[in-house]
């Protein structure tokens, strides 16, 4: 995105409820099955969702009492507290495979600590993180509101409030805003897809989500009614799972910075944190952060890049897109190293990332969430780094 000049940008996100949500939702239960057994146990699993069937499949090293039996229990639960309970889609009826196996060992030979060589990379990878000061979070403002609508929707939802009666897990959100001069100053447009039961009219769900959107967003940011669209198509009755098959890992830029900052490409949920893709994100997101909220830039974009079975990174690179403030980006680079061990054993335990912390993840973006000390989740969105930062560079 411009740091200056007049321009239109749009992100989207999407419902816990979409069919890739509710995949991506499965991934991280599983994942978080084994690491609440073992916190150093191995997981990739990728999922698929459709009409009334759930088939989970991938890679495992863990405790035996991790069963197949127990993971397809979870499954069940996990789809009953998102809120399908449908004639296509249902917690009490869908039939879950579960085709989990042990991990390829060469892959552990290569990724394993053993004697002098510190644990490897799970795979080669470039990974990304940003930060910009245009919302409270240092995330780009339109996939920050984007979120935030269907955010409120679901908690609407299940608490059964009237305002949001009749509409149904699956969701979908767009919001594009017009930039002046580099910065957000209102929304042009926005489109809001939501499932809902039979027999409600467009004008009426649309009559019942604009105090909604509107409270929302600043004041004063509202679109034209003429550009708030709401389930254009007229009818969305069927949805979730029943209406589109869902997989892990498809939705990698409503997970991110919602196509304001590269993205490696690279999927994150159902991935245990040695692999790079996930842990080496969540690191460069907290850098990022930390030099924007420290107060030496207005935006950083990092990249970290690694190879399979190898500790350290290959490379850092960070741009600050000329709102650096007296910061020379080569020193911020080696800065950033001398404070962060950047291995994937340093980032799991800088972050504390071996613990059953990724199901909150799973929906309403990775970044931009607010750590919760007692849980531990979301530990890279603290700024603890500043003061270090900071002395680094005088300030």
């Amino acid at each position: 995105m411009r740091d200056t000049g007049d321009y239109l940008f749009t992100s989207e996100s999407v419902s816990e409820g979409h069919p890739d949500k509710v995949a991506d939702r499965l991934s991280d239960t599983v994942l978080d099955a084994f690491l609440a057994a073992d916190p150093y146990a191995r997981v990739a699993c990728e999922t698929l969702v459709t009409t009334n069937r759930v088939i989970l499949a991938g890679e495992t090293r863990g405790p035996d009492t991790i069963s197949h039996e127990y993971l397809a229990h979870l499954a069940r639960l996990a789809i009953r507290d998102i809120g399908y309970d449908q004639d296509g889609f249902s917690w009490k009826t869908a039939d879950i495979a579960v085709h989990l196996h042990s991990q390829s060992a060469d892959i552990a030979v290569g990724v394993d600590a053993a004697g002098n060589k510190d644990e490897g990379a799970g795979d080669q990878g470039i990974m990304f993180g940003y930060a910009c000061r245009e919302t409270p979070t240092l995330m780009p403002a339109p996939l920050y509101y984007a979120h935030e609508i269907l955010r409120r929707i679901r908690d609407l939802r299940h608490v059964g409030d009237k305002a949001v009666a009749g509409l149904l897990p699956d969701a979908k959100s767009q919001v594009t805003l017009r930039y002046v001069d580099g910065k957000p100053v209102g929304a042009t447009a926005i489109v809001l897809s939501t499932q809902h039961v039979e027999g409600m009219e467009q004008a009426e769900i649309k009559r019942l989500l604009w105090p909604l959107v509107e409270s929302t967003l600043p004041k004063g940011w509202m679109c034209p009614e003429a550009e708030f669209h709401v389930n254009p198509t007229g009818k969305f009755v069927i949805g979730g799972p029943d209406g589109d098959c869902g997989l892990t890992g498809r939705k990698i830029i409503v997970d991110t910075y919602g196509g304001a900052a590269p993205h490696g490409g690279g999927a994150f949920s159902g991935k245990d944190p040695t692999k790079v893709d996930r842990s080496a994100a969540y690191a460069c997101r907290y850098l990022a952060k930390n030099v924007v909220a420290s107060g030496l830039a207005d935006r950083c974009t990092l990249q970290i890049s690694y190879a399979i079975g190898v500790s350290r990174p290959l490379s850092v690179y960070v741009d600050l897109h000329g709102t650096g403030k007296d910061v020379d980006e080569a020193k911020l680079e080696k800065v950033l190293r001398d404070l962060m061990n950047l291995s994937p054993r340093g980032i799991r335990e800088h972050l504390h990332l071996n613990r059953p912390i990724y199901v909150p993840t799973s929906a309403y973006g990775h970044f931009g969430r607010t750590p919760d000390e007692e849980k531990g989740t979301f530990t890279w969105e603290r700024t603890d780094l500043g003061p270090a930062l900071k002395a680094a560079f005088g300030r």
